[in-house]
């Protein structure tokens, strides 16, 4: 059984705005490998192994995946980002679609995982249990999200931007903290997954200069484009004055953050 794609999954809205400024993001994306390596690490990768990142951007997992013998699969909502993916590993299968509809066949890969990019499912728990439905029975599935606000640096950045986001559907509930206790073992188990092991990890964002700092900081979430125009200088001014407690001596930035796992199986 394969899904098909419907108008009501998120892809449309956020792939466009992840996508806009995409070598931007993709240098955000490179400084991750510390959280992608800490998952590899607790679920395993091996040689032969079919990996599917939901949500891969551009493809630092997915590279450190073929890297250890896996094959890897990617899907993302940006056209931009996944061909800076297929540039950075050639040999993956990498398709843009939607996460609440996985253009792959049931019981298909050895291991599913999503790095922050469930939650911007128009429906997280269905989006879970497409992961679900594409993993092999007892395979891993890791989510990653956000750890405790007080935790992460970037909470600031966060403030500052969120009058620019756009607004949800009318009738969305209020987004569930999902660093807390029990919220995210709940919504996978709702997915028909079943939770195992949680654990955080904290690591940091590091930026020489301000400039490398703004152009991280509005490539997120096509951030700049939301803003439009006329608004991104005083966008770049407020976010650069949020982070100002986290510039060093010499200039540069180190914003730390804490990251939250969930290793459910299908």
């Amino acid at each position: 059984m394969k899904a098909t794609t419907a108008a009501s999954g998120s892809a449309e809205r956020w792939g466009p705005l992840w996508g806009a400024r995409p070598p931007d993001w993709a240098a955000n994306e490179d400084q991750q490998i510390p959280t992608y390596e800490e998952a590899i690490r607790r679920v395993g990768v091996s040689p032969g192994h079919r990996v599917l990142d939901v949500g891969c951007g551009s493809g630092v997992f997915l590279r450190l995946a073929a890297d250890r013998g896996a094959q890897p699969f990617g899907l993302d909502a940006s056209e931009t980002l996944i061909e800076i993916a297929r540039a950075r590993v050639p040999k993956a299968d990498l398709r843009v679609g939607d996460m609440q509809f996985l253009p792959y066949d049931d019981d298909a890969f050895d291991v599913v995982a999503g790095f922050n990019s469930f939650f911007f499912a128009a429906d997280m728990t269905a989006a879970l249990r497409e992961a679900r439905r594409v993993a092999k029975p007892g395979a891993p599935v890791v989510i990653q999200v956000w750890g405790r606000p007080e935790a992460c640096d970037l909470e600031a950045m966060k403030v500052v931007a969120r009058p620019y986001l756009p607004p949800p559907p009318p009738g969305t509930p209020p987004a569930p903290e999902l660093w807390k206790a029990g919220v995210l073992d709940g919504i996978a188990a709702d997915a028909g997954l079943a939770p195992e092991t949680t654990f955080d990890v904290t690591w940091a964002y590091e930026y020489p200069d301000e400039e490398a700092l703004a152009r991280g900081m509005l490539a997120a979430g096509g951030l700049a484009e939301l803003a439009g125009p006329g608004r991104v200088d005083p966008l770049r001014a407020a976010i650069v004055d949020a982070l100002a407690p986290h510039r060093s001596p010499d200039g540069g930035y180190r914003l730390q953050n804490e990251y939250h796992y969930l290793v459910a199986y299908a």
